[in-house]
């Protein structure tokens, strides 16, 4: 996905939900800090999004331009109505969220989470597309080892889970 794409899923969520401020949750949100991030974390072609203000309505994104879609079908990419707590987030992530507003989202605000945010969702997760991802940002440098640990330790999870992520977390940023 492109940042161009991007913002026309922002726009067009924002249409569909009446909502002028859109949350990019999934993997694609990096196209807000790096808005021509490498071509390796750009390789999905679905934004996970749901409307800040009115986060019932990501059915109706989901349902219009989600996955199968006459939009997925004509433009090749398409939106995933998520839940807020799809993901989940350090303490303070929605302070750093970082805005995409232009011409192009026609006045909608997509809020994206900052670098570090989505890393620590993805170093929760664990799935392989997850660790593809992280191990394409460290490849990168695109994230700090260090703010990661201090966000890790911000997140409420389970010991368990915890204790996954900081296996992982050394292993793809620290080499350990």
């Amino acid at each position: 996905m492109t940042r161009q794409q991007l913002e026309h899923i922002i726009r067009a969520s924002a249409q569909i939900a009446d909502d002028d401020d859109i949350v990019v949750i999934g993997s694609q949100a990096v196209l807000g800090q790096y808005p021509v991030a490498p071509a390796d974390l750009r390789v999905s072609m679905e934004a996970d999004v749901y409307p800040r203000n009115h986060p019932e309505r990501a059915d109706l994104i989901d349902g219009s331009i989600g996955e199968a879609s006459p939009f997925h079908d004509t433009f090749g990419y398409y939106a995933q109505g998520v839940g807020e707590n799809t993901a989940t987030l350090p303490a303070g992530w929605k302070e750093r969220l970082i805005p995409v507003c232009n011409a192009n989202t026609r006045g909608a605000t997509g809020w994206c989470l900052e670098v570090h945010d989505l890393c620590i969702a993805k170093l929760v997760a664990g799935r392989e597309k997850d660790l593809m991802f992280l191990e394409s940002v460290s490849r990168h440098r695109m994230a700090d080892p260090g703010t990661l640990r201090n966000r890790l330790g911000d997140t409420t999870i389970a010991p368990e889970v915890r204790s996954l992520a900081e296996a992982r977390l050394r292993r793809i940023f620290l080499g350990a």
